[in-house]
């Protein structure tokens, strides 16, 4: 199961949208893999968790969270062999880990917080909750979203996670987003 949940190396610079639900992850995402012609790593659980939604009406249980992490990771690996000198993520195992702790009283599995701390990324994008609250099977917090998005800052701030926090219109999250990826790219001599 370690050996599941391992981050491959890699010299592509590692981008990860991070943050609660209903914030924009998905469709920014989407934009800057489009933006720097390379691929993006959708959020594996929103497959997992709807096809168990649709078989037996049930959101996430303790259960699911390890089969989360390791297809997240699968794929994140996966489509890191494809990418285009940046890898966009739309989620990442620490968001697993937050999302763990925050559903059962703290819990989370060691091996997974393991795995989470020692994968690297180059910036997180941390998404406000500045956006309209879009329901569907899953979401279930909408009363919960500031306690949520202040969950998601003390893990960047407690493990010590370079971010930045996006916030205002698709535009504006967009626009800071770029400004940051280029400087990564410049920084690293990375021309695309």
């Amino acid at each position: 199961m370690e050996k599941q949940l391992e981050q491959s190396r890699t010299h592509i610079i590692k981008i990860v949208l991070y943050g609660p639900e209903s914030t924009g992850k998905t469709s920014l995402a989407k934009a800057l893999a489009a933006h720097y012609e390379t691929e993006w790593v959708p959020e594996f659980s929103r497959d997992y968790l709807q096809e168990k939604w649709d078989r037996e009406q049930l959101i996430c249980g303790r259960e699911d969270i390890l089969p989360i992490a390791v297809g997240q990771m699968q794929m994140e690996n996966i489509l890191l062999e494809r990418a285009n000198k940046v890898l966009i993520c739309d989620t990442n195992l620490l968001e697993t880990v937050v999302y763990s702790k925050a559903y059962f009283g703290g819990f989370c599995e060691p091996l997974l917080l393991k795995q989470a701390l020692k994968a690297h990324y180059d910036i997180y994008f941390l998404t406000y909750i500045d956006v309209p609250w879009v329901e569907d099977d899953l979401r279930d917090r909408p009363d919960q979203r500031e306690f949520m998005f202040d969950k998601f800052k003390e893990s960047l701030d407690l493990y010590e996670k370079p971010y930045e926090i996006l916030r205002g219109d698709f535009e504006k999250r967009f626009e800071k987003a770029v400004k940051t990826i280029d400087k990564l790219i410049k920084d690293r001599k990375v021309g695309l």
